[in-house]
């Protein structure tokens, strides 16, 4: 019997008619893919039923694209490590940016579709004290939780909120075109997260010019599911108040009481993390060519698509 926690009938539902999940084929494709790791030499890669079936989901059961998922959630973490070594929660800079409340999801899924949706407070840090590397590292942690305990975000996917206030010069020199590739190939090609849709919220001036050059990496089906509010009543258009925080005109109480839940949540799991660190890719022992960071970049600039 697989080991899987039950979903809502509702996700149910949803998974079965999105993602082709069939109840009495999970444990066999579970089985396929722990067949499939423990053939990998070059492979130390978690084989829990609960881990393995949100790539499973992630790729609508594709078995060819999941493992190829697995492959890459691995690998990166041998080619950018800066991302993915040292994630005590209870490092004191970690944890300080933990407690600003960088990235986090919102308790309420979006009723429409189940997903869940992710805020990211992009310009709420001093860029000359806090890296934006360690910024990344923090979200990256909140997101491996989110593949272990959130069925909505598995099933139903993510919708992000992109928080523009306080975005400033100093932000946007921190990210290089380097790291952009990195982040590129960390979350298109790694994570089992499907994106339902992007709202930007605070634009400051001259935003116009830059989201130009983003949008031009978006696929067409994403550009009309991406939207930049100038109001706070215009975001409401699309995502309900009673989604939101306080501090956005919602009714989803304040953002401080989401950022102490989510750090006692990384607190509690900080066992996780510190084993964490050894579940990767040994590129010397993959059959074939080696991927280095250099390899995981290239062709990382094509066409980003949303689900």
């Amino acid at each position: 019997m697989a080991q899987v926690r039950p979903l809502s009938p509702e996700l149910s539902l949803q998974a079965q008619e999105e993602l082709g999940e069939i109840s009495g084929k999970i444990e066999s494709d579970l089985l396929a893919l722990k067949e499939w790791i423990g053939k990998q030499a070059h492979l130390t890669a978690r084989t829990n039923d609960q881990f393995l079936i949100a790539f499973l989901r992630g790729c609508k059961y594709s078995l060819a694209k999941a493992k190829e998922k697995i492959d890459m959630y691995y690998t990166i973490r041998t080619a950018i490590p800066e991302f993915f070594v040292d994630r005590d929660p209870q490092n004191k800079k970690l944890l300080e940016i933990l407690r600003m409340g960088l990235s986090l999801p919102l308790p309420i899924p979006v009723p429409e579709n189940g997903s869940r949706i992710l805020l990211v407070k992009q310009g709420a840090y001093d860029p000359s004290k806090v890296s934006v590397v360690d910024v990344l590292k923090v979200s990256y942690m909140i997101t491996d939780m989110m593949i272990w305990e959130d069925d909505n975000c598995t099933v139903a996917g993510q919708t992000i909120l992109v928080d523009l206030q306080g975005l400033s010069f100093g932000h946007l020199t921190q990210v290089t075109p380097t790291l952009l590739k990195k982040m590129t190939s960390s979350i298109q090609e790694a994570y089992p997260i499907r994106q339902k849709g992007m709202h930007f919220i605070n634009p400051m001036p001259g935003f116009e010019s830059l989201f130009k050059i983003f949008h031009g990496f978006l696929s067409e089906k994403i550009k009309k599911r991406t939207f930049v509010h100038g109001s706070l009543e215009d975001l409401h258009k699309h995502i309900p108040k009673n989604l939101l925080p306080a501090e956005y005109g919602g009714e989803a109480g304040p953002v401080q009481n989401i950022i102490d839940d989510w750090t006692k949540q990384l607190l509690a799991r900080r066992d996780w993390f510190l084993e964490d660190v050894r579940f990767k890719s040994d590129e010397k022992r993959r059959v074939g060519k080696a991927k280095n960071a250099d390899i995981l970049m290239q062709g990382s600039f094509r066409t980003l698509d949303f689900d």
